[in-house]
C-alpha cells in the first residue's frame, strides 16, 4: 500500500542512496521547486548519497551545468546519469552498429555537442543517415510536425535511437510539452524499429547503481530510493530494478491531484490506468 508522507526526511533512514528524476522533481525547466534545494541539503547532511537520473538526450556534464545554473550545488550529487550518456557510452564502446545519424533536437548545436568524442557522422538529410538520433523537441512542438519525417523513416526502415523516452515533460506553471518518447512510441506502434535509452529500461538503473558503488560501498537494491514524477518511467523502472520508489504528485501528473480528496486512492487508480505499479511512497513536492 502506498504511504503518503510529508517529506523525504520521514523515510530517509531506510535508504543509503536516493536517486532523483530531474524535470518535475528538482525543477520545472526554469527554476528549482520551492524547498527542493533545502531538502537535498538535509539529506546530504544525514549522509545520504544522492544521484540524478534523467531521461535527457544530453550527456551528463551538460545536465550538471544545467542543474548548477538553476542554483543547485552540484557537489550535492554523487552521480549524474542521463539516457543520452548511456547511448554515448554504448557507441563509444562499439556496442551500437549505427555510425551516421540524422538528429532531431530541442536546439541547434545539441547533437554536435553530444557527439563530441565519438567516431560518427551527423547527416543533414535523412537519406544520408543509417539511423535517427531522437534527442529532444522544441517546446510547442506537435506530433504532426514530424509526420512526414516519420513516414520517410518508415519507408527507409530506419531505426530510431530515442534518448528521451518521456512522452511529456512538465514546465513552469503546470504546463506540459510533448517529449521525444511520444514520437518514438508512435513510430514503434507503426512497426518502426526503436531503441530506447533511459527509464524505465533496466540498463540505466544498473548504470546508476554501478556508478554509486564507485563512490562508496555498493548500496543494496532494497536500500535505494527512486524519487520521480512519472509512473511509467520512474516508478515502473524502480520496481524492475528492485528499488523502492516515491512518487512526486506536483510534477507530470499534477492536474490529476489538483482536487483529489484522497491522494492515495487517486494515485492507485492512475497507476492502474497506466499499467504501472503503485509506488511505495508519495509526496506533494520534493521537501
Amino acid at each position: 500500500m502506498t504511504l503518503a508522507i510529508d517529506s523525504l526526511d520521514d523515510i530517509a533512514d531506510k535508504f543509503d542512496a536516493i536517486v532523483l528524476d530531474q524535470w518535475g522533481v528538482l525543477h520545472d525547466g526554469q527554476a528549482p521547486y520551492p524547498g527542493a534545494i533545502a531538502a537535498l541539503e538535509r539529506l546530504k547532511e544525514r549522509g545520504k548519497r544522492l544521484a540524478v537520473l534523467s531521461n535527457s538526450g544530453k550527456r551528463a556534464l551538460p545536465n550538471r551545468a544545467r542543474i548548477a545554473s538553476m542554483g543547485f550545488d552540484v557537489a550535492l550529487f554523487d552521480v549524474v546519469m542521463t539516457s543520452g550518456e548511456a547511448l554515448w557510452k554504448e557507441i563509444a564502446q562499439n556496442q551500437a552498429p549505427h555510425r551516421t545519424l540524422f538528429a532531431v533536437t530541442r536546439a541547434p548545436g545539441d547533437a554536435p555537442s553530444w557527439a563530441d568524442g565519438l567516431e560518427i557522422a551527423l547527416s543533414d538529410t535523412l537519406p544520408g543517415a543509417d539511423a535517427i538520433l531522437l534527442m529532444g523537441l522544441p517546446d510547442g512542438a506537435k506530433e504532426s510536425d514530424y509526420a512526414d519525417l516519420l513516414a520517410e523513416a518508415h519507408r527507409r526502415k530506419l531505426t530510431i535511437l530515442c534518448t528521451n523516452p518521456d512522452r511529456a515533460s512538465p514546465r513552469a506553471g503546470g504546463a506540459l510539452v510533448i517529449s521525444p518518447g511520444a514520437l518514438a512510441h508512435a513510430y514503434a506502434e507503426g512497426g518502426g524499429p526503436v531503441r530506447f535509452y533511459g527509464k524505465p529500461h533496466l540498463p540505466v538503473f544498473r548504470a546508476v547503481a554501478s556508478a554509486l558503488a564507485q563512490t562508496g560501498p555498493g548500496p543494496q537494491s532494497a536500500r535505494i530510493l527512486m524519487v520521480g514524477d512519472s509512473l511509467e518511467h520512474d516508478i515502473a523502472g524502480a520496481a524492475s530494478a528492485g528499488w523502492a520508489s516515491a512518487f512526486v504528485r506536483g510534477g507530470l501528473h499534477a492536474a490529476a491531484f489538483a482536487k483529489a480528496s484522497d491522494v492515495v486512492t487517486t494515485l492507485v487508480r492512475l497507476a492502474a490506468a497506466e499499467d504501472a505499479p503503485a509506488p511505495d511512497y508519495t509526496i506533494a513536492h520534493l521537501e
